[in-house]
């Protein structure tokens, strides 16, 4: 479901040879498909087209100007989650009608700019984030919309870290407890409650968990009503998984096919919000291999991109395929154990340059014979790569390319060494 191919050996993003684009802007790079992010988009859109249906994207996953910018001519939302968030979705004119607010610590002067702006509402967290926001909208002179979200308290099997619809996650308010608040909702006079939303975790593999919530949610939504309260969005959050490995995941239409009948029944509208979906495979980072090494029995990978630049595996374990810009060898290869065993394979670990032991791309991980100085791809790099990036260890981060077609653009070059240092004073 992307636009990253092998032709004659030669990795290629839509019709353009990688290696190109690295002699032009250097590595470590991120390469963006203008195609695969259009088409994940619309596929999200699509499938969900049953019902009326907003679809948010996430700008965690991926804030890049080029990307928010992509998406809002498709006709995307955006799901934000802080005040720079905000500032980057109007900055490439985003309808702030159409601007969902997350998160669990929004500060007074964040929920003002958001209030300013008009967004679509808030997804508030807390009894003490609902007190926070009626009084800057009464200090402002207006009613703040608002979604609560609902801790539904389901268990998506997915990372320790990153679940956040289970008892005792930071996020969103037990069910009980904002049954409880809505029905003392008019002691907070500058806010109107739209929504009830809820955000599992991510990935999320399979359908089950969204399933398990909607039918508490529906519960909710009944009681709700029969008290005489009504609520126009449901927003289930995003999550959805991607393939990392192949096969891993429910594909969208499973995810829309268990999802659209409950929300039809719930007779409200909906809200999504993918980031991973859209962007992740929408995205590879390319890396040059500095130096091969042995210790002991292991073999080592050296690159030029590091944990600053791609966190994930050594944050959450996570799987990215890698494989050489050029070669030979199929790139399914990687997948089987069987291929160390065969000549021209190595079992190494890809490693970057930053002082950290935990500084890994991947882990004994089977690749074709590597020579010092060949590009990687590593692959599915397009969610939570770029955004997550630091500038740990006083690297440059990496620059960035969007790829349309036959043709390809720098959407955000590489840093310098004054650019490090640009908001530093001495005294």
């Amino acid at each position: 479901m992307d636009f990253f191919s092998y032709r004659d050996g030669k990795l290629f993003a839509e019709d353009v040879p990688v290696e190109r684009i690295t002699r032009e802007v250097g590595t470590p790079c991120y390469i963006y498909s203008q195609a695969t992010l259009t088409r994940h988009f619309g596929l999200v859109r699509d499938v969900f087209a049953a019902v009326d249906c907003l679809v948010c994207y996430s700008v965690k996953a991926n804030s890049s100007l080029a990307i928010l910018n992509l998406l809002r001519q498709q006709g995307a939302g955006f799901d934000i989650v802080s005040g720079g968030e905000l500032y980057r979705v109007l900055k490439v004119g985003a309808d702030p009608a159409k601007v969902v607010y997350a998160s669990v610590g929004k500060t007074r002067a964040e929920i003002e700019y958001a209030l300013k702006s008009g967004i679509l509402m808030f997804n508030v967290e807390s009894e003490s984030e609902l007190r926070a926001i009626d009084e800057v909208a009464c200090s402002m002179g207006k009613t703040a919309p608002v979604a609560l979200r609902v801790n539904p308290d389901v268990d998506p099997k997915t990372h320790k870290h990153t679940t956040t619809g289970k008892k005792g996650n930071k996020f969103g308010i037990d069910i009980e407890a904002a049954e409880k608040l809505i029905g003392g909702l008019d002691a907070f006079r500058h806010v109107k409650l739209m929504g009830i939303d809820t955000h599992l975790g991510s990935p999320i593999n399979t359908v089950e968990p969204y399933v398990l919530s909607l039918a508490k949610v529906l519960a909710l939504l009944e009681r709700l009503r029969a008290a005489g309260r009504r609520v126009e969005y449901l927003d289930i959050g995003g999550g959805f998984g991607i393939e990392y490995r192949g096969g891993e995941t429910a594909t969208p239409a499973e995810y829309a096919a268990a999802i659209v009948p409950l929300v039809k029944k719930s007779g409200c509208k909906l809200i999504v919000e993918p980031g991973r979906l859209i962007a992740g495979n929408s995205g590879i980072l390319v890396t040059r291999v500095s130096y091969l090494k042995a210790s002991g029995r292991k073999s080592f990978v050296i690159c030029d991109a590091a944990m600053n630049d791609l966190i994930r595996p050594a944050l959450y374990g996570s799987f990215h395929k890698i494989w050489p810009v050029q070669t030979g060898k199929p790139i399914a290869e990687c997948l089987t154990a069987k291929a160390g065993a065969k000549s021209g394979y190595i079992k190494a670990d890809v490693v970057g340059p930053v002082c950290e032991s935990g500084d890994f791309l991947a882990k004994g991980r089977v690749l074709p014979q590597v020579r010092e100085g060949d590009l990687l791809a590593v692959f599915s790099a397009g969610a939570y790569g770029m955004s997550m990036s630091s500038n740990y260890n006083s690297r440059l981060r990496a620059a960035e390319v969007m790829v349309s077609g036959s043709g390809f653009c720098t959407v955000r070059r590489r840093e310098t060494y004054d650019e490090l240092l640009q908001a530093e004073i001495i005294c």
